[in-house]
């Protein structure tokens, strides 16, 4: 048995026995990994704080052929913004979800941890949710196999005109070609540049992003449309997400 320690998010929770839970954590060093928390649903337990959803910290396992054992765990931050709002918890967890759902067990992935940390913290900061997801899904793609053509016609190659999006063809579509696909995206040149954007963006350099509510609409539409086709992911997060949304329009 040996002791090593990493740096995580917890990304899943799931009770075990009366006063235990098996911690899924997303690691820096080791991708995925599910750990036994004995003791974790104690009220006392020095492992309750360091093993609620989305908590980021440092994590000392003790590994071994099976499941390792988590001994103990410093927070680094705890994510309470995310945890205390109903909304943001909605986004966070679809956030979360999709990348465990794309994600092999122990297969180190450093960018997409950062990423997926990064967008945490912007969302736990109180920047713009649905930018936030809208990028998060856009650089997931690369992960999923999806590699969407945002930079020029998908039929004919050329880089000039105007632009609509292709779920057929996958990808953007001049107004010379958009007779090849009757179901096109009819969609604003800020939305193209933005897609184009959010695919490409470091996220670390994030500033204050100002989008139009109709420029929004139009990424949801084109995002989702596209993950429905392409992704074969069926998320329960992502329903209530859009439930969410629709119950927040009427408000």
């Amino acid at each position: 048995m040996v002791l090593e320690k990493c740096e995580g998010i917890v990304i899943r929770t799931t009770d075990y026995a009366e006063t235990n839970k098996i911690v899924t954590l997303f690691t820096r060093e080791w991708g995925k990994v599910g750990v036994m928390a004995r003791g974790a649903k104690k009220p006392n337990s020095r492992l309750t704080a360091i093993s609620q959803p989305f908590t980021h910290g440092y994590y000392l396992v003790q590994k071994g052929r099976g499941l390792g054992s988590l001994q103990q765990g410093e927070m680094i931050t705890s994510m309470r913004s995310i945890r205390e709002d109903i909304f943001l918890t909605a986004y966070a967890s679809y956030v979360i979800d999709l990348t465990d759902k794309s994600t092999e067990e122990k297969k180190p992935n450093p960018f997409l941890f950062e990423l997926l940390l990064q967008t945490l913290n912007y969302m736990n900061e109180g920047y713009d949710l649905d930018i936030l997801v809208n990028i998060y899904e856009m650089k997931m793609l690369n992960v999923l196999g999806l590699y969407p053509v945002l930079d020029h016609c998908t039929v004919c190659g050329s880089t000039e005109g105007n632009f609509s999006f292709s779920i057929r063809e996958g990808g953007l579509i001049c107004h010379r070609c958009i007779e090849k696909d009757p179901y096109h995206y009819k969609v604003s040149s800020a939305t193209i540049r933005l897609l184009r954007i959010f695919y490409m963006l470091d996220l670390s350099r994030l500033g204050n992003i100002s989008v139009k509510d109709s420029t929004k609409a139009e990424l949801k539409q084109v995002i989702n449309a596209y993950y429905d086709e392409y992704s074969g992911l069926n998320l329960k997060t992502k329903k209530f997400l859009n439930q969410l949304d629709r119950f927040k329009d009427k408000l």
